[in-house]
C-alpha cells in the first residue's frame, strides 16, 4: 500500500490526536535555521508548519489535504520521490515523521536536498531492533512491527545520503503530538480507537495483531503487570525512543 493509499485510508480523523506538539516543533524550528521559505513534504494536515515563514506543502493524500485549517499554506498533491520544483527553490526543506511510508527514502531525501538548501527531517530507525527493545509496546505487545520495515535503508544509510547529522529528540511524557511512542508513559490511550487510528503502525499490522495487543496491554494494565515491568518509566519526563532529526 502506497502512502497515499495508506493516508487516504485511516486519514479521516488524524486531526482528533495528531497536533503539533511545542517542544518538538522549537527543535525543528530552531533547525530550520533563517530558512524563510520552507517546503514541507508528506504535509498532512499541516503539524508543524512553521508560522512565521513562507511555507508550502507536499501531500499525496486528497484525505489528508481536505483536512488542512483555512488560511493554511498553498499544498501541492505530489510525491517526495519527484518533487516539482526547480533545483535550490527553497531555503529549506522539511519532513515530519514520514520518511518511513515513501517507497523509495533515498531518493525522497535527495529530492529534498535537491529543491533545498537546507533539509530538516524529523524520523526514527525503525530497522533498528534497538528502538523496537527500547519501546515497551513494540517489545512485549506488538513485534509485528519488526517486518514492517525489512529491507529499509537505515537511519545512517539516510543521513549519509544527503550527508545529515543526527540529533536525539526525547519524548515529553505529556506529549501532545499522537504518534506511535508519544504514550510511553500513559499505556491506557492504546486502548482508545481515536488514539490508534491516528498512527499509521496500527492499520499496517492488521487488525488481529492490534487486537491481539489491546487485549494483552488491557490485561497487564488491570493486573499490574504492566507496571511491574515498566516502573522505571514512571519518574521520566522525557524518553529516549529512538527518535532523530536529520539536518543537512
Amino acid at each position: 500500500m502506497s502512502s497515499r493509499q495508506l493516508y487516504d485510508t485511516i486519514g479521516a480523523t488524524y486531526t482528533v490526536t495528531r497536533r503539533t506538539e511545542p517542544r518538538i516543533a522549537a527543535r525543528i524550528w530552531a533547525a530550520l535555521g533563517d530558512a524563510r521559505t520552507v517546503l514541507n513534504i508528506g504535509a498532512g494536515t499541516g503539524a508543524y508548519e512553521p508560522p512565521d515563514r513562507d511555507v508550502t506543502a507536499v501531500e499525496p493524500s486528497a484525505v489528508m489535504r481536505a483536512q488542512r485549517p483555512a488560511g493554511a499554506p498553498p499544498c501541492v498533491a505530489a510525491a517526495a520521490e519527484n518533487l516539482p520544483f526547480e533545483d535550490q527553490s527553497f531555503d529549506a526543506a522539511m519532513a515530519f515523521s514520514t520518511v518511513h511510508h515513501w517507497q523509495d527514502p533515498i531518493a525522497g531525501l535527495r529530492e529534498m536536498r535537491r529543491v533545498a538548501r537546507r533539509v530538516v527531517v524529523f524520523t526514527h530507525d525503525a530497522s533498528d531492533a534497538r528502538w523496537r527493545r527500547r519501546f515497551w509496546l513494540t517489545r512485549d505487545y506488538l513485534p509485528e512491527v519488526a517486518g514492517l520495515n525489512a529491507g529499509r535503508p537505515s537511519l545512517a544509510e539516510q543521513a549519509r545520503a544527503i550527508g545529515a547529522r543526527m540529533e536525539p529528540v526525547p519524548v515529553p511524557w505529556d506529549c501532545a503530538d499522537g504518534f506511535f511512542e508519544a504514550y510511553w508513559r500513559r499505556p491506557e490511550a492504546y486502548l482508545d480507537d481515536d488514539v490508534r487510528r491516528g498512527v499509521s503502525v496500527w492499520a499496517r499490522v492488521g487488525p488481529q495483531a492490534e487486537q491481539r495487543a489491546v487485549d494483552n496491554l488491557r490485561g497487564d494494565l488491570v493486573s499490574g503487570r504492566w507496571a511491574e515491568r515498566n516502573r522505571d518509566l514512571l519518574a521520566l519526563d522525557a524518553a529516549e525512543l529512538g527518535l532523530r532529526l536529520l539536518v543537512a
